[in-house]
């Protein structure tokens, strides 16, 4: 009995030490590559909920997602990152191929659909968003035969983001996957050659339609619905390729091999998948489509219409070699 005294101090002295002298914990460090205007209220929320901090670092507009990629290749040997959230797959597979995502298979992992998940946990889809063309109406009327043929002549009043980056460069290894290297070359150089308007993103191609500086633009869903929601005077068609599929691009998330703070991560990575967040994400301003099972009477009437044009997407898991040989070849192209 005369050991208590003397323990419970020493109790008091740890604790006192844990507390004010390691400080807080460390926050888990999530590199998002979706628009912070709608990534931002969702990790708010996880942090009120679960009370993990969250220290975020966003792409910018200009290199969305292959610049978080490319710095996390760059850190590959010493990982800042513990959660990536991208806003497209193809630069994951990227990570995936060197080795970087830890497999995780939660609760949140078990409700989405195996074509948009890595069937080892390395990192699942959500909340998709749709290519479209964007038409303004006060141009060009928004019908399939009217859009094309105004790609098939001077595309001078025609807008797409340069295609190093983003969902243009999954749209361009979908073409380079289906028609090969020489057509896709082909079709890039013939765009340029009719003075297509190369601009710093799909939000700068929704801007110069919905303004009139160009009549149409290839685009997202999430870029659409903005303009549409200011009143500006647009309309959407779906891209589609010449086998008739879209392209349907989710988000996705993984944890970084090596990441200190696995549990926090993975609870993280539930968040996101949940049906709470994928309603969430459907009705924002980006109207994001859920690939897990939610309520059709929850969603907003435009996303249910998205749900059938993404039914028809083409599979994004095989163009993990097309990405990587059309962005070496785009890389070189910038350079002329």
């Amino acid at each position: 009995m005369r050991f208590t005294a003397p323990l419970t101090a020493v109790g008091i002295l740890l604790a006192a030490y844990f507390i004010f002298w390691r400080g807080p914990r460390e926050p888990l460090v999530v590199y998002c590559a979706h628009d912070s205007i709608y990534s931002e209220k969702i990790l708010r929320d996880f942090e009120r909920e679960t009370g993990i901090r969250v220290a975020v670092r966003y792409d910018t507009e200009a290199t969305k997602s292959l610049g978080l990629v490319e710095l996390l290749l760059a850190e590959k040997s010493a990982p800042r990152c513990d959660v990536f959230w991208n806003n497209e797959l193809l630069g994951t597979l990227d990570l995936q191929e060197n080795g970087m995502l830890a497999p995780y298979q939660g609760s949140g992992f078990a409700r989405i659909p195996a074509d948009f998940k890595d069937p080892d946990g390395r990192w699942c889809g959500f909340a998709a968003r749709l290519r479209v063309i964007i038409v303004n109406t006060e141009k060009l009327a928004p019908r399939e035969e009217a859009v094309n043929a105004a790609l098939a002549g001077d595309l001078s009043r025609v807008a797409v983001a340069k295609p190093l980056y983003g969902t243009t460069l999954t749209h361009y290894s979908a073409l380079w996957n289906l028609w090969g290297r020489d057509r896709l070359i082909a079709w890039h150089t013939g765009m340029r050659r009719r003075s297509v308007r190369e601009l710093n993103g799909n939000a700068a191609v929704k801007d110069a339609v919905a303004r009139g500086v160009c009549d149409l633009g290839f685009t997202d869903t999430d870029d659409f619905f903005e303009a549409k929601d200011e009143g500006m005077p647009v309309a959407m068609l779906p891209v589609k390729l010449e086998n008739g599929a879209t392209i349907c691009i989710p988000n996705t998330v993984s944890i970084i091999r090596g990441t200190r703070r696995m549990a926090d991560a993975q609870r993280l990575v539930d968040f996101l998948l949940s049906e709470k967040t994928e309603l969430a994400l459907a009705r924002a301003r980006s109207r994001q489509i859920p690939l897990g099972p939610v309520p059709e009477s929850a969603l907003p009437p435009e996303v249910r219409e998205l749900k059938t044009w993404a039914a028809a997407a083409c599979p994004l898991t095989p163009l993990g070699r097309a990405r990587a040989e059309c962005l070496a070849w785009l890389k070189t192209e910038s350079l002329r």
